[in-house]
């Protein structure tokens, strides 16, 4: 079987189970109270089952088994059995926090404490970032600092996922694209294991949108952010940061640029202001686009837009063929939304006119 088939079942089946799966997770968690309120800070107006990451995880893992029973694995060296490991069990360690928080909200230090615990897990499976590629001088080795660059990555990026789930859809769609543009740049990087995974959470991702883009009927919860931001941070590890190449070492921050830039912009906003990073505000890159009059369709559009483009700019410097036509594709859908978004504050001036 040609191993591009693996990656198409892989993608499928994800997205398949997520579509099966969901509608009964929200009738389970309407029956249990599972619901997030309204209120405060909130965007959604009515109560909201949140327990969505369930269908996502279960998806992505139904998925990753199918094509390991049909031999999408084999042949794999004993080290990269073990990060494939490393992803899978850290996935489940990130997804268990996530549900237990969603359930029993956990305080934010305790969260970060078992984040911090599975990360580390995670490193010694072999998901680690062992060296730097510097130009001109060539590898770095970090020996002892390993461990506590591996985790901030994986921890941050977790974070950096749950923090954008503020709209119907935008983690989702996020990940969604970022899991896809990880799977092209894997293939072309002959990293075929790390692209099998990267092809089962872009479908679970994506088929989630089915029920939670505007207007969203359940949302993923900390469950399915914590899992989609631990796996695609690990899928950059295992596939592209291994890589003795310097481009190859700054695809997945490139990739993930829009939820880094946006969580790191908001740590230094609240800094400034003396307040812990971790206290929510409406700091975020869409508090301030649905402040500026965008509505939340546009809004989690313009987010997409923007996410694809910077997708377009890692499929370059990976060298992937016809990346140039990705630019100037992604380049012309970002000017267009950005035309269209310039539109509403002028017409809700008129409005109030």
């Amino acid at each position: 079987m040609p191993a591009q088939i693996y990656h198409l079942i892989a993608f499928l089946v994800a997205a398949v189970v997520v579509l099966w799966t969901t509608p009964d997770v929200k009738n389970i968690g309407i029956k249990s109270g599972r619901v997030d309120q309204p209120g405060g800070r909130k965007i959604h107006d009515r109560p909201m089952v949140r327990l969505g990451g369930v269908s996502i995880f279960a998806g992505t893992i139904l998925s990753l088994i199918i094509v390991w029973w049909l031999g999408g694995f084999a042949n794999l060296p004993p080290e990269k059995e073990w990060q494939i490991w490393g992803v899978t069990l850290g996935g489940l360690g990130f997804f268990l926090i996530g549900l237990a928080d969603d359930l029993l909200s956990l305080s934010p230090l305790v969260r970060l404490l078992m984040q911090m615990i599975v990360a580390a897990g995670a490193w010694k499976a072999g998901v680690s970032i062992d060296f730097i590629t510097v130009p001109t001088v060539g590898i770095v080795d970090l020996n002892w600092l390993s461990l506590p660059i591996t985790v901030v990555w994986l921890v941050g990026m977790v974070n950096a996922i749950n923090w954008i789930d503020g709209l119907d859809g935008l983690a989702a769609g996020v990940s969604g694209i970022a899991a896809v543009v990880m799977l092209l740049v894997s293939l072309f990087m002959h990293q075929p294991a790390a692209a099998l995974i990267a092809a089962a959470l872009a479908g679970a991702a994506l088929g989630f949108l089915r029920y939670n883009f505007n207007p969203a009927q359940i949302f993923m919860g900390d469950g399915g952010s914590y899992f989609m931001g631990f796996t695609l941070a690990s899928v950059g590890v295992i596939g592209l940061v291994k890589i003795p190449a310097f481009t190859a070492v700054i695809l997945p921050y490139l990739i993930l640029a829009v939820p880094i830039v946006d969580m790191s912009a908001v740590i230094l906003a609240r800094l400034r202001r003396g307040k812990r990073p971790w206290v929510a505000d409406k700091c975020h890159l869409h508090h301030r686009l649905l402040q500026a009059g965008l509505s939340h369709r546009w809004s989690v559009l313009f987010i997409y837009s923007l996410t694809l483009w910077v997708g377009s700019l890692a499929l370059f410097v990976a060298g992937v063929p016809s990346s140039i036509a990705y630019i100037c594709a992604a380049t012309s859908l970002l000017s267009y939304v950005i035309w269209r978004v310039r539109k509403f504050p002028q017409q809700k001036r008129k409005l109030q006119k």
